[in-house]
C-alpha cells in the first residue's frame, strides 16, 4: 500500500516537472521569437535611416557645388561605418542575452530534474 502511494506520488511529481519544463521551453521559444523580430525591425530601421542620410548628404553636397566630392565620399563612408558598428553591437548584445537566458533556463530545468530524481528516487 505504501509502495503504491509512493509510486503514485513519484508519477505525479514527474508529470508536474515535465509540465514545468514544457512551459519553460515554450516561454523561452516565445521570448527568442520576440527578440529576433525586434532585432530585425531595428536593423531595417537603421538601414532605412542610413539610406535617407546618404541621399540627403549627396543631395546637399550636389546642391552646394563648392563641396568637394572627396568630402561627400568621406562623410558617407563614416556614416556607413558608424551605422554598421551600431547594428553589429545591437545584434551581438541581443544574441548574448538570448544565449544567457536559454542557458539559465536549461540549467534550472536540469537542476529541478536532478532534485526530483534524488528526492523521489524516480
Amino acid at each position: 500500500m505504501i509502495a503504491a502511494a509512493a509510486a503514485a506520488a513519484a508519477v505525479v511529481v514527474v508529470v508536474v516537472v515535465a509540465a514545468v519544463v514544457l512551459v519553460v521551453v515554450v516561454v523561452v521559444v516565445a521570448v527568442v521569437r520576440v527578440v529576433v523580430v525586434v532585432v530585425v525591425v531595428i536593423v531595417v530601421l537603421v538601414v532605412v535611416v542610413l539610406v535617407l542620410v546618404i541621399v540627403v548628404t549627396v543631395v546637399v553636397a550636389v546642391a552646394a557645388v563648392k563641396v568637394s566630392l572627396v568630402i561627400v565620399v568621406v562623410v558617407v563612408v563614416v556614416i556607413v561605418v558608424v551605422v554598421v558598428v551600431v547594428v553589429v553591437v545591437i545584434v551581438v548584445v541581443v544574441v548574448v542575452v538570448v544565449v544567457v537566458v536559454v542557458v539559465v533556463v536549461v540549467v534550472v530545468v536540469v537542476v529541478v530534474i536532478v532534485v526530483v530524481v534524488v528526492v523521489f528516487g524516480v
